[in-house]
């Protein structure tokens, strides 16, 4: 199917395609989370989650591959760098205690992903340590296990790990559709411009879209019930 994007039409061929739901977690979207406590406006976040409930329904229905990301660290802290644990010089950090368990640690009720864009059983979860999800994860392996070529890439922030991931994604020989409205960042100029450097030069990264270019085509692919 063809999709309406920037900088030009970008082919979707659901079969090889997974959508690709990065770090909806409620330590970034929900208010008392590590995203507040570092001074963040949350509302500029949850905005997504609409959009991005509406995509996560009609891709499901369409019966497409979806995946789920996670930002955070072993309960030990054996993974976090010191550089990116003492950076902001913030006075809480990753892994001490927050209003939602340790911050950004696994297993801890902050961490996980908000209630709205749960996982359903059999869509694989990817727990990463860093910004991108292909650093020290799996993700690359799973694509290759399910000929996936194709990712239809949402979610936080728009300018740190949506961009670090459709970079990685980018280099690894992955076509990357973004969805404008489906991705957040904290400050309104960082996503306009995050999107920018993604499409720019003829797409140097990937492909940009809207939500409503998008989903009447997954509604046309909806099965036929039975």
């Amino acid at each position: 199917m063809l999709i309406e994007a920037a900088p030009y039409e970008y082919t979707l061929d659901l079969d090889k395609a997974a959508l690709l739901i990065i770090d909806m977690q409620r330590d970034f979207l929900e208010s008392g989370g590590f995203g507040e406590m570092l001074g963040n406006d949350v509302s500029q976040l949850r905005r997504t989650i609409e959009p991005n409930r509406a995509l996560l329904t009609a891709w499901r229905q369409a019966g497409g591959t979806v995946i789920h990301t996670r930002e955070g660290h072993r309960p030990d802290l054996a993974d976090l760098p010191p550089a990116k644990k003492v950076r902001g010089r913030s006075t809480t950090t990753i892994g001490d205690p927050g209003p939602m368990g340790r911050i950004l640690v696994r297993g801890e009720p902050g961490h996980d992903i908000i209630p709205e864009l749960y996982p359903r059983d059999g869509e694989p979860v990817i727990d990463k340590p860093g910004k991108g999800a292909f650093f020290a994860t799996d993700l690359h392996a799973i694509l290759q296990n399910r000929g996936i070529t194709q990712l239809v890439v949402t979610g936080v922030t728009t300018e740190v790990c949506v961009n670090t991931t459709v970079r990685e994604a980018n280099d690894r020989g992955y076509d990357c559709l973004v969805v404008a409205d489906c991705c957040g960042s904290y400050f309104p100029e960082f996503h306009a411009m995050g999107l920018r450097m993604i499409a720019a030069q003829g797409g140097i990264f990937g492909w940009v879209t809207a939500l409503d270019k998008l989903l009447p085509q997954l509604t046309m692919m909806r099965p036929a019930a039975t």
